[in-house]
């Protein structure tokens, strides 16, 4: 294969005498896969894609997200990990390589991914209190004669037939006291911190401690760990997909989560749904796609394993739906309720409806353990993903520094310590409200659109579409579809830059459990969060013209252009 058609400014090519130390590669393809599978498959596949499908006019909800998916998903993913291929840098370097004065998108995805690193791991302590909650001879959370229940209580197992129907509507369920008495045990809002719930720290120390083991020797681990993480979690969503779809009542649920509505197109929320799922579940502008396709060998098939990823991304979403309504129809049918009763998005999906269904299967306890190691693999995947960006882009900064003796793993230590002392306060009696300002304002939404926004922008337009699809044509051999290039120049930013000024126009104050409304100060906490991250990209602007020499505009063109005085490493071919 011929070099680069641009040595000068191809970011593998070695220059002067500098000495890189070696940062690793994947053993093979297998561990590329099965880690970003790991990254981009997870929670969102099983707790928000179903239940927007079902919300959103059932089946003709694919007609809004496969149009995203061609014009933002796909065109990003394949954007983000040939980029890392071809610098082989991470989230942070791979920018000052290609345009400096944008480095800063790198910064702001890194803390993204930090601020995603501090709050994700909490749904982790939660699954393993279930986990480990499930191991008892009776589900705790089926009965009422436990010390956190309260006199309206009513035992789940007990609500059968339409003839309760109005008791399991007006009643506290057993489930749902269990999840907020006994897990979250819930203050009253977010003003009032309460006391530490000592069981979810254990789970949540427990938690970084398996993660920090996963990264600490780098992708040498990393990639080893995949194998059980990544592939379990398939294996175990096949398992409740045939089971789900054997039980009674599951046509019934299924007939929910796809009967078409084709009038809810006309409903702009349905689109909104749509992109921002998208931007959701494939990990981007987080650098932890670029990061992973870092450790790639040069002449590495990035482009086919993209498109491959991203079918396998959005294939998974849509086969948790039948594992997820099947067992919501059978559940139905049982209690005598309409599925639009006990169908919810997110967290309550995980903890409240899905412990609620394997109470009504013959051997739960069996089913609860199988259910809740694969949540807690599907979270663990995502979690050391996100982890090992955020240190291979700390890494790149200071290679000679850090690759050196035990340096790495002290680092890694000192920010697993770290999130870890920080995450205490997610799992205080207040967190459930905490982690809500994390989720809303800082690890999806406007922030993501700005950053994809960017991204486009500078591929697109600064460094140019065709320049990096010669990049890409000098690794695997031949260029891109044309309509990729044509997604980076035109329709990618246009789409996220209109669907970022829609969601600001449609902005609505957030709230907990629909009823619960935050103070001011925990407005302006999200937003500080979410602008912490953005203000990076001016910053560093600012810096990089100011350092430069000549007038303003000179000072902004050489910033613009790739880096070539950078140490640099031979590619692997």
């Amino acid at each position: 294969m011929a070099e680069s058609l641009n040595p000068l400014c191809n970011p593998q090519t070695k220059t002067g005498s500098h000495s890189v130390p070696d940062r690793g590669k994947w053993a093979n393809k297998r561990e590329f896969i099965l880690t970003v599978a790991g990254a981009i498959v997870g929670l969102g596949n099983v707790w928000r894609f179903p239940y927007l499908c079902y919300k959103n006019g059932g089946g003709v909800f694919f007609i809004p997200y496969l149009m995203f998916l061609c014009t933002c998903g796909i065109p990003l993913f394949i954007l983000e990990t040939a980029l890392g291929q071809y610098t082989s840098q991470g989230g942070i370097m791979c920018w000052r390589k290609i345009c400096p004065l944008f480095e800063g998108m790198g910064y702001a995805g890194q803390l993204i991914s930090f601020y995603g690193c501090i709050s994700y791991v909490v749904v982790l302590s939660w699954a393993f209190l279930y986990l480990f909650s499930s191991f008892s001879k009776e589900l705790p959370w089926t009965t009422c004669n436990n010390k956190w229940n309260t006199d309206a209580c009513v035992e789940i197992n007990s609500i059968n037939g339409t003839g309760n129907r109005t008791a399991a509507l007006n009643s506290s369920s057993s489930i749902v006291e269990f999840w907020r008495r006994r897990v979250l045990n819930i203050s009253s809002g977010i003003e009032e911190l309460g006391s530490i719930q000592w069981e979810l720290c254990l789970c949540l120390l427990l938690a970084w401690i398996i993660c920090y083991f996963c990264v600490w020797k780098g992708v040498r681990s990393t990639g080893k760990a995949t194998y059980v993480t990544a592939t379990f979690p398939f294996v175990m969503l096949t398992v409740l997909l045939i089971r789900g779809m054997t039980l009674p009542g599951a046509i019934h649920g299924i007939k929910y989560y796809l009967y078409p509505d084709p009038q809810r197109l006309s409903d702009p929320q349905v689109w909104m749904d749509a992109g921002t799922q998208i931007f959701y579940s494939y990990a981007i502008c987080l650098g932890c796609l670029t990061t992973l396709g870092s450790y790639n060998k040069y002449n590495n098939n990035c482009y086919r394993d993209s498109f491959f990823l991203c079918l396998l991304n959005s294939a998974t979403s849509f086969l948790a739906g039948f594992a997820i309504f099947s067992v919501l129809g059978y559940m139905s049918q049982k209690q005598g309720l309409d599925i639009a009763s006990v169908a919810e998005s997110g967290p309550g999906l995980v903890f409240i409806v899905y412990p609620q269904a394997v109470s009504l299967l013959p051997f739960p306890q069996v089913w609860s353990v199988s259910f809740f190691t694969m949540i807690i693999l599907l979270g663990i995947d995502g979690q050391f993903a996100g982890l090992e960006s955020i240190m291979t882009s700390i890494v790149d900064l200071f290679p000679t520094q850090i690759l050196k003796g035990y340096r790495r793993e002290l680092l890694l230590l000192l920010i697993c310590s770290v999130s870890f002392l920080l995450g205490i306060f997610l799992v205080s009696q207040a967190g459930a409200y905490i982690l809500q300002i994390f989720d809303h304002y800082v690890c999806s939404g406007p922030t993501l659109l700005l950053l994809a926004t960017f991204q486009s922008i500078v591929i697109g337009w600064i460094y140019g579409a065709n320049r990096f699809s010669n990049n890409i044509e000098d690794m695997i051999g031949y260029k891109p579809l044309s309509l990729i290039n044509y997604c980076w120049l035109y329709i990618t930013p246009v789409i996220c830059s209109g669907t970022l000024v829609f969601l600001l126009v449609r902005y609505s104050p957030m709230r907990f459990n629909k009823s619960y409304e935050y103070p001011l100060w925990a407005y302006c906490i999200g937003w500080f969060f979410s602008s912490s991250s953005l203000i990076l990209i001016p910053i560093t602007m600012f810096y990089k013209v100011a350092k430069g020499k000549g007038t303003v505009w000179q000072r902004i063109r050489a910033a613009s252009r790739c880096a070539d005085d950078l140490p640099m490493k031979t590619p692997d071919r």
